[in-house]
């Protein structure tokens, strides 16, 4: 079959009648997800739905980066690295869509925003559980948060749950005692619930799997995979930043906050602080 007249003709076996069968939209539960975008501006401003869509993907990922982190836990419990990795690896692509999806958002001009910003009330991205269930689970825990999830039980439960367990650094240290790495005691018995802090103890294991990458090359692999985790997770906090203070400048934030500088203030909390010491502890190669 050839295109003419520049249409494509059906294949006789293309499927047309859906009529006692699932469709595409069926199955993605298209009329419940598409339906979901409920400007409350009056009368309804233009770009208010670009700013919810672009929310709402944001929480769509984030299901799937919770999923996939959830597993990858699980996987390196059992000490299944190599699955756990893959499972990293695709958090990796997620983040990079995700931080590019800023750039969208940043379309949004502070007088466009201006004329519908009051309908969110004190409504903020702040207020996202998913989003901190993301941070407790690579680490950076703060039980204070929870508050603000009390009117939502559901909510509630997802963060007090990622709270509650070993984040994923935690489980990569656990499997690397298990295989012979001299991780202290006391950081495998900690109380996970703690954000985790700079334990210098743990930079020269850190410093002897760098020094010998051959010989502990899995090992090797996860830690650069976690920088990267922490490298893009940095990255994408910046670009919240910047998209934020482009659309409104010194003001506050809708959830109370001080806005920009709040933010900024994100940018110096780190995941993974052992694995960016060890750069410093490598020595050069000899002339």
């Amino acid at each position: 079959m050839t295109v003419e007249r520049n249409t494509r003709p059906l294949e006789p076996t293309v499927e047309t009648d859906f009529s006692d069968r699932m469709s595409y939209g069926g199955y993605l539960q298209l009329p419940t997800l598409l339906s979901a975008q409920l400007p409350l501006s009056n009368p309804e401003h233009h770009d208010e739905l670009l700013f919810i869509v672009q929310h709402q993907t944001t929480e769509l990922w984030l299901k799937l980066v919770l999923h996939e982190l959830a597993e990858a836990c699980r996987l390196l419990r059992e000490d299944e690295l190599a699955p756990a990795l893959k499972c990293i690896a695709r958090v990796k692509h997620i983040q990079r869509t995700l931080t590019e999806q800023w750039s969208v958002l940043a379309t949004l001009t502070p007088t466009e925003y201006a004329q519908f910003r009051g309908v969110l009330g004190k409504a903020s991205g702040f207020q996202s559980a998913q989003y901190r269930a993301v941070e407790f689970t690579l680490g950076n825990k703060n039980a204070a948060v929870l508050k603000v999830f009390d009117a939502d039980p559901t909510a509630h439960e997802l963060v007090r749950t990622a709270l509650e367990q070993p984040s994923l650094y935690d489980e990569f240290l656990r499997l690397l005692a298990r295989t012979g790495y001299n991780i202290p005691s006391e950081i495998l018995d900690r109380d996970v619930t703690q954000a985790w802090t700079f334990t210098p103890e743990l930079v020269p294991v850190f410093t002897g799997i760098y020094a010998d990458t051959a010989t502990h090359w899995a090992a090797y692999e996860t830690c650069e995979e976690l920088v990267d985790l922490e490298e893009n997770f940095q990255f994408w906090r910046f670009r919240h930043l910047k998209t934020v203070e482009r659309i409104i400048g010194g003001k506050t934030g809708t959830g109370g906050s001080s806005g920009v500088p709040f933010l900024r203030r994100a940018l110096d909390l780190t995941f993974f602080p052992e694995l960016w010491a060890v750069r410093t502890e490598v020595p050069d190669a000899a002339s």
